[in-house]
């Protein structure tokens, strides 16, 4: 088995790919509060005559986060896939990753992306060719299968067969979105069939205590993290910190309130309208606002703000200095919910 990095921990954790939300200023601002062991980038849509986006590109090359970064691709031609593979082996990445797990339907509909999956004999020569063709780290992100798992066995006798490097299993079908509990049993079926593969568990893995459950429970190589690495901005030192029987640091409200203001500083543009801000920030804050307060008062209040002032307002108002001792819940609270694009 190719190493993802030179002294990759063998746990690794990972932050997962999230188009529109996970680029050049995240990945620094997440490892500012402790990085994970590698990144993935947004996906580079990959279609005749396409070249690798400038703003994806930025993440690799002005790569401060002191970890690899794994460029992800997206599309299902194998000579646009190849050609965009010779683009990006010249770039200080880490290895390739195939996305064949996006649930948006503007994109399964274009046979891409979740959609791929089902068409699992197109899967198996897309992967031969990339593996014939790209001698370095070659990994894919899927799910479970498209409408249901009932392809699953299947999937996993193509992927054993690749030799391909890296398994991130989302254990959903693309067709459950983020409905649903997630299949952790698949993830310990695909640790065991795949034993020359790392896999790499995904969904709901919301706490390090979360994350050390799913290691104990499949058997997986590490876990990669999503929306509540944007709620929880620490989790990846949580998790290392609780690996290494270390003490783990428990946020505060006070560093919530640092945290949004670092959002607005580092993840919103200065030089768009406010309006177009206030977005970008709400569309962060939807997820911190899991674990401010188990009634969701401070989302009900954030997500009526129409523009900055009343924005820091809100903020003053829940994690100021009257709130600010006050702890940052570990898990989301139950029943409080995301809501992105509000």
């Amino acid at each position: 088995m190719r190493a993802l990095a030179p002294n990759l921990p063998p746990c690794p954790s990972a932050l997962a790919p999230m188009q529109d939300v996970t680029d050049h200023a995240f990945m620094r601002l997440i490892s500012q509060k402790g990085a994970p062991d590698f990144f993935m980038t947004e996906y580079f849509r990959v279609y005749a005559g396409s070249r690798p986006e400038a703003h994806i590109l930025e993440c690799i090359e002005r790569n401060e986060t002191g970890r690899p970064i794994i460029a992800q691709l997206l599309g299902h031609d194998i000579e646009n896939l190849v050609a965009t593979i010779r683009a990006l082996e010249t770039r200080p990445i880490a290895g390739i990753d195939l996305n064949l797990g996006c649930p948006a339907p503007k994109v399964y509909r274009k046979n891409v992306g979740g959609g791929l999956l089902s068409d699992l004999g197109r899967i198996k020569e897309i992967l031969t060719a990339l593996r014939e063709n790209y001698t370095g780290h070659l990994s894919i992100k899927t799910r479970v299968g498209f409408e249901n798992a009932d392809d699953f066995e299947r999937l996993l006798d193509i992927v054993e067969a690749s030799g391909i490097d890296m398994f991130t299993l989302h254990a959903r079908s693309v067709r459950a979105l983020y409905r649903g509990a997630v299949d952790y049993e698949k993830i310990a079926r695909a640790a065991t069939r795949l034993t020359n593969i790392r896999v790499v568990a995904n969904g709901d893995i919301t706490s390090a205590a979360k994350a050390a459950w799913v290691r104990a429970h499949t058997n997986c190589t590490g876990v990669m993290i999503g929306r509540s690495a944007l709620r929880n901005p620490w989790i990846f030192r949580q998790i290392r910190e609780l690996s290494e029987g270390s003490r783990v640091f428990e946020p505060t409200l006070a560093d919530v309130h640092a945290y949004v203001h670092e959002i607005w500083e580092q993840l919103s543009n200065a030089r768009h309208p406010e309006s177009v801000r206030l977005g970008r920030v709400k569309k962060f804050l939807n997820f911190v606002g899991q674990s401010i307060d188990a009634h969701g008062n401070f989302l009900k209040a954030m997500r009526t703000t129409k523009n900055a002032r009343e924005l820091f307002d809100v903020c003053e108002a829940h994690l100021g200095v009257a709130n600010a001792p006050l702890p940052f819940a570990t898990e989301p609270f139950a029943g409080v919910i995301a809501r992105p694009n509000c």
